[in-house]
């Protein structure tokens, strides 16, 4: 076909487009499926060129070519979708390059385009890489982990967390072995860490919903040790919002603080709310303002350099006399006092919080001792150490003051002086003397200059007897500190022991002058008077001490000795009843009130205070027969009877029962007498073979024995029986006398 090509006009010669847009209606497009060039075109794929085989002319064009088909012609693109340029009308869009193109109207019926003679046939499909199907299955995977993740999400906002928990963990699977499979065909570097990073967090999340804190935290510090995930350090505070739910507020303050460091100060509503939980913590824990006081407090500087001031560096006799002459100056006064003071304010500050400032006060001392540590007191970090084992000392927890205490043994002297004087004074207690001995030389001979070293040497030679050497490392003592109260007393004491009262009394006197209100100087006082044989002085210091402790049943009772010593039966009385009524259990009390009221001819009120007394001490007969005898002293022989016949069966071979038993049964005509009668003769009998026994010694077990009585084995924990207290200056006629064992006969009714 011949192509009829239109040359641009002659006085336009650099329009190179120029009567391309004039139609050719001679042009044939049929024939475009048999242009070899238009079909290898076609035939070519999206980013392919086909191969050049002749050089063709460029053409430059200041817009986009177009191509026009008929009504009903389409054309399928090289990037595989149909092509349609009709116009609105119907008619087919001209074509702009007829002859350049190589466009011919046999396309529309089926021709190939083929202008550079390259058609071979349909275009062969696209080639598929061999990783295609390995790519798909990542993705696929990668698609499965992000649906776990997504359906645990659901879980737990629809409040299942058992499912939530489930969901992330099998996410967690199934995202490790998507990185096993990734890592055969990938580098390390195409690993999806948005997607690990989401399937850990996802996973902590749930553990905390499940209160699983220890797996949660685990799982937090995977992500925040992690250095390949930037912002997991802002995890921490999730780690510290399980510390607060846990309790441990001192470490979710840390973890707060470790967040608030790593987020920066453009997030200003993140930081205010790790800022807000650190305090919460801190009022959880009623530190408040605390710590950060004690720490203003250690920071105030002294200005006093004690040591370097007031030693000598060198020989030189001037200056040696400068410093002693200035070493107890006004000035180095002042400087004392200033530099005691500083330091007993931080020693009280510590005493203060640090109980409160931790979960313990252990804990609140270590990390006083820590802050001390840092500062320019830090010689007064071994005393806090040592206030923390005396701390333990008044909770009575002699192991960890034990703990606390040995550690000291290796520091310089005067701290190791202190320390073994503790450790002295809890093997005292805990009645260790070779223990308390062997600390007690050592802090002496560390600083022998410290009194309560040597007040602790004392008490050990105290204990072994030797009350004379005692007192000199009392008196010792009280050379180096003149108010060294501990030696003061236990001075007197020694000299208590070695009968030189008046020493004693002396030494009991000043330390009533230091220490007006001490319960146990007015009763030593007290005691030393009573000892001199002066009641008067010794009442007058028990009132004092009475006004001091106004509810101890001993002090009380013993001024209730005192007032019957003196006659006063009606001031004796007020104070035994008075250390009854603290204290039932007081065998010399009770004994004392029941005479008192047998004396006063009230039977009925005596026998109140004997059943108790047998109530106390239920093996000796003493009691019971008490209460019988009150019985039979009221007229009330009935009850009396049946006391007595009690009695009997506890102690069938007393023979003051029987003896009463024999005579009321007698009196009152009953016919058991002459049954009581033969057991009274064997009882007699079995005394009287007893006494000899004894007397002759044949029998030495029998010595251990009480006469006629069972409970004659019975050894009283309280100590032996004491003395029944005078209740009259008149002697008593044996009829009222009838507290002893041996009642006799004046007892049975007229």
């Amino acid at each position: 076909m011949m192509q009829n090509v239109h040359p641009a006009p002659g006085n336009n010669e650099d329009d190179l487009y120029s009567g391309y847009n004039d139609y050719n209606p001679m042009f044939d497009t049929e024939d475009l499926e048999n242009d070899v060039a238009f079909q290898q075109a076609a035939r070519t794929s999206h980013g392919r060129r086909p191969p050049v085989t002749a050089k063709i002319p460029s053409i430059s064009s200041p817009r986009p070519l177009a191509t026009g088909f008929g009504s009903k012609a389409s054309l399928t693109s090289s990037m595989g979708r149909p092509m349609s340029g009709t116009l609105q009308d119907g008619v087919s869009r001209p074509m702009t390059a007829v002859q350049a193109a190589g466009y011919t109207k046999a396309s529309v019926r089926g021709s190939s385009f083929d202008p550079l003679g390259q058609a071979k046939g349909p275009a062969s499909p696209l080639e598929k890489k061999a990783s295609d199907s390995l790519e798909e299955k990542m993705r696929q995977l990668e698609k499965k982990v992000n649906d776990l993740v997504e359906e645990s999400c659901v879980a737990n906002s629809c409040g299942d967390f058992k499912l939530a928990l489930d969901k992330a963990k099998e996410a967690g699977r199934q995202e490790r072995e998507l990185l096993r499979q990734r890592e055969q065909i990938a580098p390390p570097e195409s690993i999806n860490l948005d997607l690990t990073y989401t399937v850990l967090l996802n996973l902590a999340s749930q553990y905390v919903a499940n209160e699983m804190y220890a797996e949660a935290l685990t799982t937090y510090q995977v992500i925040v040790k992690n250095k390949m995930f930037s912002n997991g350090g802002i995890l921490k505070v999730n780690m510290g919002n399980i510390y607060l739910k846990q309790r441990n507020y001192s470490k979710a303050i840390k973890f707060y603080r470790m967040a608030l460091d790593q987020i920066t100060s453009s997030h200003k509503q993140m930081r205010i709310k790790i800022m807000e939980n650190i305090g919460v913590a801190f009022i959880k824990t009623g530190q408040y303002q605390m710590k950060k006081a004690f720490k203003n407090l250690i920071e105030v500087p002294l200005e006093v350099n004690f040591e370097e001031k007031y030693i000598s560096l060198n020989e030189d006799v001037h200056t040696n006399l400068l410093i002693e002459a200035i070493k107890n100056d006004s000035l180095s006064q002042i400087e004392r006092e200033r530099k005691s003071l500083a330091e007993e304010y931080i020693m009280t500050a510590a005493k203060l919080i640090a109980p409160a400032i931790e979960t313990s006060f252990a804990v609140g001392y270590d990390w006083c001792v820590d802050a001390v540590k840092a500062s320019h007191y830090v010689e007064l970090a071994n005393d806090l150490e040592i206030n923390k084992a005396t701390t333990y000392l008044r909770q009575q927890n002699f192991n960890q003051a034990l703990e606390t205490l040995k550690m000291f043994e290796k520091k310089d002297s005067r701290v190791k002086s202190t320390a073994a004087t503790n450790l002295s004074f809890l093997y005292y207690l805990g009645n260790e003397l070779e223990q308390a001995t062997n600390y007690a030389d050592l802090a002496v001979s560390s600083d022998r200059y410290n009194p309560a070293a040597l007040t602790n040497k004392g008490n050990t030679v105290f204990a072994n007897g030797d009350y004379e050497k005692a007192a000199e490392f009392y008196k010792e003592a009280l050379r180096n500190d003149s108010l060294c109260t501990e030696a003061l007393y236990n001075l007197g004491l020694a000299y208590k022991k070695l009968n030189r009262t008046d020493e004693a009394l002396d030494c009991f006197l000043k330390l009533h002058a230091i220490l007006p209100n001490s319960a146990q100087v007015l009763y030593q006082i007290a005691s030393i008077y009573q000892i001199m044989e002066d009641p008067s002085q010794a009442i007058e210091w028990l009132l004092q001490l009475i006004s001091v402790v106004p509810t101890d049943p001993h002090v009380l009772s013993k001024l209730g000795n005192l007032y019957d010593t003196e006659g006063d039966k009606s001031q004796a009385f007020h104070y035994y009843f008075e250390s009854y009524r603290y204290f039932p259990s007081n065998i010399e009390v009770i004994e004392w009130l029941g005479a008192y009221y047998i004396d006063t001819q009230f039977c009925e009120k005596a026998i109140e205070y004997f059943e108790r007394a047998a109530l106390i001490l239920p093996t000796q007969v003493k009691w019971q027969l008490m209460v019988a005898s009150c019985y039979r002293r009221s007229g009330n022989y009935q009850k009396a009877l049946e006391k007595y016949k009690i009695i009997h069966r506890k102690f069938p071979e007393n023979v003051e029962c029987l003896r009463f038993l024999v005579r009321l049964c007698t009196d009152m005509g009953l016919k058991e007498v002459q049954e009581y009668i033969t057991k009274l003769k064997k009882a007699e009998k079995l005394k009287e073979i007893r006494e000899q026994r004894i007397k002759s010694g044949r029998d030495g077990s029998a010595r251990s024995r009480k006469e006629g009585s069972v409970d004659a084995s019975y050894a009283d924990p309280l100590g032996p029986q004491p003395e029944r207290p005078r209740t009259a200056a008149r002697k008593r006629t044996d009829e009222d006398d009838f507290a002893d064992e041996e009642l006799g006969e004046d007892l049975l009714p007229e």
